[in-house]
């Protein structure tokens, strides 16, 4: 295994890791939801059917996608060229996030470590992929 192998199985599992820690607010009490919305100074967060709906089947998507991107770690070469389609959707979707939380008028915090940091995640991933095809030719991808 190559070193860019290694350092991409490293990166995969710390983001994936992190995803997956999302799935702690599908479950957690909506009122315990309402108390961080307003810690973070958003403001009340609104009782509508559809906020905790929406709240708790992103975290548990961030999550599912956080424990492929774990599963996919483990064997860096033999999913290649998945790995590539996991860097340009995440690369995307940075793009659109960060256009999202400025057009919604998210906190600067939020903004900065949300689109920004997908899209960094999503660039060493790509860097790496690229890295790993050109080291090793025979890898499929």
């Amino acid at each position: 295994m190559c070193w860019a192998e290694r350092t991409l199985a490293l990166v995969l599992r710390a983001v994936g890791l992190v995803a997956f820690l999302v799935i702690v607010p599908t479950f957690m009490p909506f009122a315990w939801m309402g108390a961080i919305h307003e810690w973070l100074g958003l403001g009340h967060l609104p009782d509508a059917t559809i906020v905790p709906y929406l709240a708790r089947s992103t975290s548990l998507l961030y999550a599912a996608h956080g424990a492929v991107v774990v599963y996919v770690s483990f064997d860096v070469r033999r999913y290649l060229p998945a790995l590539s389609l996991l860097a340009w959707v995440p690369g995307l979707c940075g793009l659109s996030l960060l256009w999202i939380d400025v057009t919604a008028g998210m906190p600067w915090f939020w903004t900065v470590s949300e689109g920004p940091c997908l899209l960094l995640a999503a660039g060493v991933v790509a860097w790496l992929t690229r890295r790993i095809k050109a080291e090793a030719p025979g890898v499929p991808g």
